[in-house]
């Protein structure tokens, strides 16, 4: 049988299961609230899978796992911050307080949790705008990581596989609501574990196993051409094994933007925190660490060591690093390494696991834009309440998803990586303070909370735009208004990713201000924090 002729039963049985979960789903809600917080019913195994495929998409794998082609193993910091920051932290120490929190204001989204726990509408159609518009970016990201693949293995038009892609993940979303994202996230989420689990022992095997693999690529310390990276050894490259000169260009990118942006940035965003909200008690909380915790090790892991190690592959084979193979376009060093390392039908299999995470976290990232534009800015400004809501999101919902294919044929290469860490680094800036103050400090006051929010934002979008280097050039307007990139060009500050400066100066500012304004009232208090602990 044509091997492309078996490609398509398999892709046309997944599309029919993933469609029948979502069905099921559809079948079960009724209810805004089960459209948007699954009726506060799931099961751990299914929240702890559906959180772990939202979070590692094909930004995760085919992205970042050839930014870690270009970077080296120094990426795997990342997947440390993963586990400790995202799964740990995030599910131990904020889930439990944000799931009861939730509950005890009756919230259904991110912004509406923010906005009743400060007793701000402001605060919530802000930062439903911040997230409809803003996650855009990060969507397109994940709709480009899937073409790419498609298009590299299969040399099908990128075009047709970004649409198809996208036409699929709306449908399912739009009728049912995060019950089809989460159901359809556990199904996506196995099939990705067992095919990542395959890569990693096969890519080992290959090179002659663990020891043998990892020491060829310390060997390749000095095979760093001047087109290998956008900065180059003079900038701090120290090896393929080890972390950059501390303080060096390379370095500032690797850890402020790559590291630190998607490390910390995690703990903040909408996508996932809705997850925690999901769940009934803290025991499915606690339960479900241990499964996220060895999911995203499986998926972070491999793909930074596979992306790492293609080198080796590629420079015993064809005398080349693999970013020269692929023409300087990180994006394609997976996707590459996949085509010609592995037989065939794994690289069938693995384009499954990439369309499993490209439409998890894609259905994630489009639920909340809907439920963001519904809930957060339509039902709040009108005042309008009820099934309405509900159809704005679906609205809103098919409206995110065009943005994404816009934009996906738009966005410049090497964007993947790139656009999935900046999107982070702005929902920190933006949110991050808010929300750890939400939580923990019960001094935070409204004024406070609007002021981190609304700083936060604008230092964030400034840095983007005026100073740090790879977005300002590619937006042009400090070149248009200026005459120059970016407005400081001393090193390290055109590395320096936002997070590092909107972060602490939004911390600042919502505890600066807290002090001098009104506390939240007792009541509203001990109302927000019943049972919290």
């Amino acid at each position: 049988m044509n091997e492309f002729l078996i490609l398509s039963i398999v892709v046309l049985i997944y599309i029919v299961i993933t469609g029948y979960v979502g069905y099921l789903a559809w079948k079960r809600t009724k209810t805004a609230d089960d459209y948007m917080v699954a009726g506060r019913e799931t099961h751990p195994f299914i929240m702890a899978l559906s959180y772990g495929a939202t979070f590692i998409s094909t930004a995760a794998i085919v992205g970042f796992g050839g930014i870690s082609g270009v970077y080296g193993m120094g990426l795997l910091w990342l997947t440390f911050l993963n586990i400790l920051v995202g799964i740990f932290i995030a599910f131990v120490f904020f889930g439990k307080r944000t799931r009861k929190m939730g509950h005890n204001l009756g919230a259904l989204t991110f912004p509406e949790f923010l906005s009743k726990r400060f007793d701000s509408k402001f605060i919530q159609y802000f930062s439903g705008l911040i997230i409809f518009f803003g996650m855009t970016l990060y969507a397109s990201v994940v709709l480009i990581g899937m073409a790419r693949f498609v298009e590299t293995t299969l040399n099908l038009d990128y075009t047709m596989a970004l649409i198809g892609l996208a036409v699929i993940v709306a449908l399912y979303v739009i009728f049912g609501g995060i019950r089809g994202v989460m159901y359809t996230d556990a199904l996506q989420g196995s099939i990705m574990f067992v095919v990542m689990f395959i890569l990693l022992v096969a890519t080992y095997w290959i090179m002659g196993g663990v020891t043998d693999a990892n020491q060829a690529l310390t060997n390749l310390v000095n095979i760093v051409p001047a087109q290998a990276t956008a900065t180059a050894t003079a900038t701090g490259f120290t090896g393929w094994t080890s972390m950059p000169a501390l303080g060096s260009p390379f370095w500032w990118t690797l850890v402020s933007t790559l590291i630190l942006g998607v490390g910390i940035g995690v703990l903040s965003q909408p996508q996932l925190v809705v997850r925690f909200m999901t769940v009934k008690s803290n025991k499915e909380l606690n339960r479900a660490v241990l499964i996220g915790g060895i999911f995203i090790c499986l998926m972070t892991g491999t793909a930074f060591v596979v992306g790492a190690l293609s080198n080796v592959y590629f420079f015993d084979k064809l005398g080349q690093l693999a970013i020269q193979v692929v023409d300087g376009n990180a994006d394609k060093i997976i996707p590459a390494f996949i085509s010609a390392a592995m037989p065939l039908w794994f690289a069938y299999l693995f384009m499954i696991a990439l369309l499993s995470a490209a439409m998890s976290t894609l259905s994630a990232q489009v639920h909340v834009q809907g439920t963001a534009l519904g809930r957060d800015v339509y039902e709040t400004l009108t005042k309008i309440k009820g099934d309405s809501s509900v159809f704005i999101a679906r609205i809103g919902i098919a409206l995110a998803m065009i943005l994404a294919v816009i934009m996906g044929l738009i966005l410049p290469t090497n964007i993947i990586a790139v656009g999935t860490s900046l999107w982070f680094s702005i929902t920190a800036g933006a949110f991050l303070s808010m929300y750890v103050f939400a939580l923990f400090w019960k001094g935070c006051t409204k004024a406070g909370a609007i002021s981190g929010l609304v700083v936060g934002t604008l230092v964030s979008l400034f840095w983007l735009v005026f100073e740090y280097k790879k977005s300002a050039e590619a937006l042009s307007i400090a070149k248009a208004l200026t005459g120059q990139a970016v407005l400081t060009t001393a090193v390290p500050w055109p590395t320096v990713d936002p997070i590092v400066i909107a972060l602490p100066v939004a911390f600042v500012v919502t505890v600066v201000v807290s002090l001098l304004t009104k506390a939240p009232s007792k009541e509203h208090l001990e109302k927000c924090f019943q049972g919290v602990n």
